[in-house]
């Protein structure tokens, strides 16, 4: 296993599965995942170092506020830009994992979007850890079969107790997790 984790945060993608998906409005910033959680969880779960970084569309400007709360909290903010008809984000979230198949590291994707599969796959070399944070009910289907080739996976909400409050979710629960009394008023 590696000495080190990349925590490869596609914030975007993560905003927009909360805000349309979950909630049907923009989210409020108390209702937005608490990103050092996210990175505190990776390094405890996994026992190692890990490094995060943040991928940002700055296309349109830099949100300078946003980026230095990031540097704040451990992670390496990186802004990018393109055309509009260009998913930056993903290209370089792409070329990220396809760099890291050259090293031992291991990686923790923070995604729902299946224009990732291709580029995750090769990491599931049994080398390394490879895992996926996201709502379980809104990741792409695709990645089912990786959790059976050995991806770990990790629900954004449940297991890493990244929000303050209770999310409106229907999530499909574990029989070992269920509470009667979350459904008795």
């Amino acid at each position: 296993m590696g000495q080190l984790t990349y925590l490869l945060v596609d914030g975007e993608n993560i905003d927009a599965t909360l805000g349309n998906s979950i909630l049907g409005r923009r989210p409020q910033p108390e209702e937005r995942p608490r990103w050092d959680r996210l990175l505190t969880f990776t390094q405890d779960t996994w026992g190692q170092d890990a490094t995060g970084l943040f991928f940002l569309n700055a296309s349109s400007g830099l949100p300078m506020s946003f980026v230095q709360a990031l540097r704040a909290l451990g992670y390496t903010p990186v802004p990018l830009s393109g055309s509009a008809e260009e998913k930056v984000v993903d290209i370089a979230i792409q070329r990220t994992l396809e760099a890291l198949q050259q090293r031992t590291d291991d990686v923790m994707l923070v995604s729902h979007d299946g224009d990732f599969l291709e580029a995750v796959t090769p990491l599931l070399d049994g080398g390394r850890r490879v895992g996926l944070i996201a709502f379980e009910e809104f990741r792409n289907s695709g990645f089912h079969q990786l959790v059976a080739q050995g991806m770990e996976f990790f629900d954004l909400e449940h297991d890493t107790r990244a929000f303050n409050t209770t999310l409106p979710r229907l999530r499909i629960i574990p029989i070992e997790e269920f509470d009667p009394a979350m459904f008795l008023r």
